[in-house]
């Protein structure tokens, strides 16, 4: 369980270089304050929890911008530490809640979004809440570039599921589904979270889907 309050936590990002304070004023020109061309490519990872994942894509392709979302500013602390060591270029961290990512990024700016073990929301009632319910997969349309994807990993085969139907619905076209990625031809350069090698290594099947506009 995630830790959500740790002293001195939000000070922290407030004084750190990779830590956005105010992404509202960078929407639409997030490539400039990363200095890369107009027809450079952005990916976010919404959730992206200590980082582990994001900043080995970021080291891996310099080219790529990289934007981190995470709400707890305990965890975005760990990330953070990791960035500082690392001192890549490519790569941002927002402690920002992804219900209004509509606010800081602008139509079809987002070319990639991973969303990887999200919190699956078990109670029915709390079923909007899900990063990948049709009320989120509607803000994700809106910030997609035309050709524009989002690559999914749970270990919850309910929320899978859910996510599936909720796409299906919503009139996504669906690439990819796969109900155990690791036993799967789809692995090629797949980097895990903290979570996955966890469950990969309690022999948990990871399923994944990609979808896009």
């Amino acid at each position: 369980m995630r830790l959500r309050n740790v002293p001195g936590s939000r000070e922290y990002i407030e004084a750190n270089d990779y830590a956005i304070k105010n992404p509202e004023q960078h929407r639409g020109n997030w490539r400039r304050l990363f200095n890369k061309p107009a027809d450079s490519k952005l990916y976010i990872e919404i959730g992206m929890g200590k980082g582990r994942f994001l900043t080995e894509h970021a080291g891996n392709n310099p080219d790529i911008s990289y934007i981190g979302i995470e709400k707890f500013s305990s965890v975005i602390v760990r990330a953070l530490e990791k960035l500082n060591e690392l001192e890549y270029k490519n790569i941002y961290v927002i402690r920002f809640d992804a219900e209004n990512i509509t606010s800081i990024f602008d139509s079809g700016e987002v070319d990639r979004i991973y969303l990887n073990f999200s919190d699956p929301w078990p109670k029915e009632r709390h079923a909007k809440r899900r990063l990948t319910s049709s009320a989120f997969l509607n803000r994700y349309d809106n910030i997609l570039s035309q050709n524009g994807e989002i690559i999914f990993k749970t270990d919850n085969r309910s929320l899978f599921n859910f996510s599936l139907q909720q796409a299906e619905a919503a009139g996504w076209n669906i690439c990819n589904v796969t109900y155990n990625l690791h036993e799967s031809k789809l692995v090629t350069d797949n980097i895990m979270t903290e979570y996955e090698e966890k469950f990969v290594s309690r022999g948990i099947p990871i399923c994944e889907m990609i979808i896009k506009r």
